[in-house]
């Protein structure tokens, strides 16, 4: 009896760990605080916590108080611990929050269309039908 006590209790010994869901690649992230802002030249400078990791061009969110926000991007400029970043749209004040949320990059599916460049010529342009290849004509 002992013997199949301690074999059922056991059993959870083989119970497979808990996984953690993964985090996402494109969850924002806090990092920085609007220290200044330049209404007339249109940028805002974030003082940063931590090391900068946010790309040149990089999307960024300021969030105050009121519910009020602002869209930044980031210029590349930087100086010490601080950032410098354009305003696009909204309103930002010092001491909003900043935050960044990386973009990912979606990869070319087989069934996907490349759209042609505009400086490429519409002569050189072709189509395709099921008889063969043939040109546009005017």
């Amino acid at each position: 009896m002992a013997l199949a006590f301690a074999g059922l209790s056991s059993c959870s010994l083989f119970k497979d760990e808990e996984k953690k869901p993964e985090e996402s690649a494109t969850k924002p992230a806090l990092v920085g605080r609007v220290a200044s802002v330049q209404e007339r030249s249109g940028f805002v400078l974030i003082e940063s916590y931590g090391p900068w990791k946010v790309p040149d061009g990089g999307m960024l969110s300021g969030i105050g108080s009121e519910g009020r926000t602002a869209n930044l991007v980031s210029t590349g400029e930087k100086l010490g611990q601080f950032s410098a970043a354009d305003i696009r749209s909204g309103v930002a004040k010092v001491g909003d929050s900043v935050y960044y949320r990386p973009v990912k990059e979606e990869k070319a599916t087989p069934g996907s269309v490349e759209t042609p460049s505009p400086s490429q010529p519409a002569a050189e342009l072709k189509t395709k039908t099921n008889a063969g290849e043939s040109s546009p004509k005017p």
